[in-house]
């Protein structure tokens, strides 16, 4: 830029021009800056200019082939790399009264020469300043060593003696985790922190030893991307995933609210205090376990697309493998949870009910989607798969019984001289004298056939004891032995066959005469 100026006498006087200066790092001016370069003035051109030979000057795998002259639009640019030193205007060159190509030759022998003449004035002083900050960083971590090795030792020894922090973890009668153990645990948490630190601490020394000398700064670089880039991959991954992860919690959150609430609504129909017409108390739960899971389902299916790697082949493959291997393995399994919703709402039986499916009876104790338990009156446990309970016949015992009671029945034969009258009453005595047998309804008789030698005579009593039949018919038959011997009353069932040899154990006394 040119400065003009009028004098008294109203000539034209051009003024020198101002200058200035580019500092090298000892503060020597190395050339100075006329002209403006854009927006830039003179004085901030040369203020970039020195912080850019000051950055040369820093590198210390500085090489003079690597400082170019690059033709650009409008004038030439001395280039380091790809960094961009100074660049020549047309401005430039009136100022120093040169072709571009020679004041930029000129600027970059300047540069050149005054980089490498001072790397090698200081090229001593730099090494032994890297040593010291290699002996000073090696020591810094020999100390961090030896302080986490104390100061963990005190602190396990703290924790040693800390008795009354640690107890005993148990659930009901069993301790899965004791006091020694729960010790043993947080002594190890401290030793693995503390190799932690120590691991953490090499790590970062490293980098910092290559980092001092600039043969092997690259090496550095490499080291921590080894740790820094899995761990920047692996929080971008964690930011982009946040929108997904809360869609997820908003569905889980709904979901769980709205199972409390379902749930709610069935307890509310099985404590009967909700009344649907059709539906009965004891489907209320078994209900309820289908629709939670049908919930949980559908739950899965919304929250499948925002997991983490769902649309991959290989989460896709891993899917499809396991659905395959479910669906060959639970056929059956898959046919007793069917027959077992269907039994649920049958309601042939519930737990607690005398049953007898097949040759086994016995009470109910389980009743699950897969099976069916039975403890029968040995007290053993009988597993029968609901697919079996389905295709067979079911007798309930106990359906009846505390309403309208059951009948238990037993037949005796006796002889066509004895007078059905006298039977029937001495039957029905005999039931009335038995304990769980009802007076109300009264037992009854049945004659049920007419053999050729005897009578087939039926006793049919009421009890409302389901579950104590045997004991029942037990009771049942002494009295019917009693009662008959005591109004000489001869059984002949089911067949009976003695020589009339006056023996009393078998013939009743009037039969024998006096």
């Amino acid at each position: 830029m040119n400065w003009q100026s009028v004098n008294q006498g109203g000539e034209k006087k051009t003024p020198d021009p101002v200058g200035y200066p580019v500092f090298g790092s000892s503060g020597d001016t190395l050339f100075l800056v006329y002209s403006r370069l854009g927006s830039l003035t003179p004085e901030d051109r040369a203020k970039r200019i020195s912080q850019r030979i000051q950055g040369l000057v820093e590198n210390d795998l500085y090489s003079s082939d690597s400082l170019t002259i690059e033709e650009v639009e409008g004038g030439l640019d001395v280039v380091y790399s790809d960094q961009i030193i100074i660049t020549i205007s047309p401005s430039d060159t009136v100022y120093y009264q040169a072709q571009p190509r020679e004041l930029a030759e000129r600027c970059r022998a300047t540069i050149d020469s005054y980089v490498r003449v001072y790397q090698d004035e200081h090229r001593l002083g730099t090494l032994a300043m890297r040593v010291g900050l290699a002996l000073a960083a090696l020591l810094t971590a020999v100390g961090i060593f030896f302080l986490v090795q104390a100061g963990f030792r005190r602190l396990a020894a703290w924790v040693s003696r800390q008795d009354r922090v640690f107890r005993n973890l148990s659930y009901r009668n069993y301790t899965y985790l004791t006091k020694e153990r729960e010790l043993s645990l947080v002594l190890q948490l401290l030793g693995f922190f503390k190799w932690f630190l120590i691991l953490l601490t090499l790590y970062l020394l490293l980098p910092v030893l290559f980092s001092i000398f600039p043969e092997s700064r690259d090496w550095s670089e490499v080291i921590l991307g080894w740790v820094l880039q899995p761990v920047r991959k692996v929080l971008r991954s964690i930011w982009e995933y946040l929108p997904n992860l809360f869609s997820i919690l908003v569905i889980i959150l709904f979901m769980r609210y709205l199972i409390r609430f379902v749930r709610y609504v069935f307890k509310e129909i099985e404590d009967e205090k909700l009344e649907i017409n059709g539906f009965h108390a004891d489907w209320a739960m078994p209900t309820y376990n289908i629709v939670r899971f049908l919930l949980f389902a559908f739950t899965l299916v919304l929250i499948f697309p925002y997991l983490p790697g769902s649309d991959s082949p290989i989460f896709k493959g891993v899917t499809v493998f396991v659905g395959v291997l479910f669906s060959l393995g639970s056929s059956s399994a898959v046919t007793n949870m069917i027959a077992g919703l269907v039994i649920t709402y049958m309601r042939p039986f519930k737990p607690g009910d005398r049953i007898k499916i097949a040759d086994v009876a016995g009470d109910v104790i389980e009743k699950t989607l897969l099976v069916t338990r039975i403890k029968t009156i040995k007290n053993e446990i009988i597993t029968i798969p609901n697919a079996s309970v389905l295709t067979g016949n079911t007798v309930n015992y106990s359906l009846q019984a505390e309403q309208q009671g059951l009948i238990l029945h037993t037949t005796i034969t006796l002889g066509y001289d004895i007078p059905w009258r006298k039977v029937h009453q001495t039957l029905v005595d005999a039931a009335l004298a038995t304990d769980s047998v009802e007076k109300e309804p009264k037992p009854f008789v049945l004659q049920t056939s007419l053999d050729d030698f005897y009578v087939s005579y039926q006793l049919n009593a009421y009890t409302r004891q389901a579950s104590k039949q045997a004991l029942v018919y037990s009771e049942l038959h002494k009295n019917i032995q009693d009662f008959c011997r005591d109004r000489d009353i001869e059984i002949m069932s089911p067949h009976y066959r003695a020589s009339r040899d006056g023996s009393e154990i078998t013939i009743p006394k009037r039969e024998l005469g006096d």
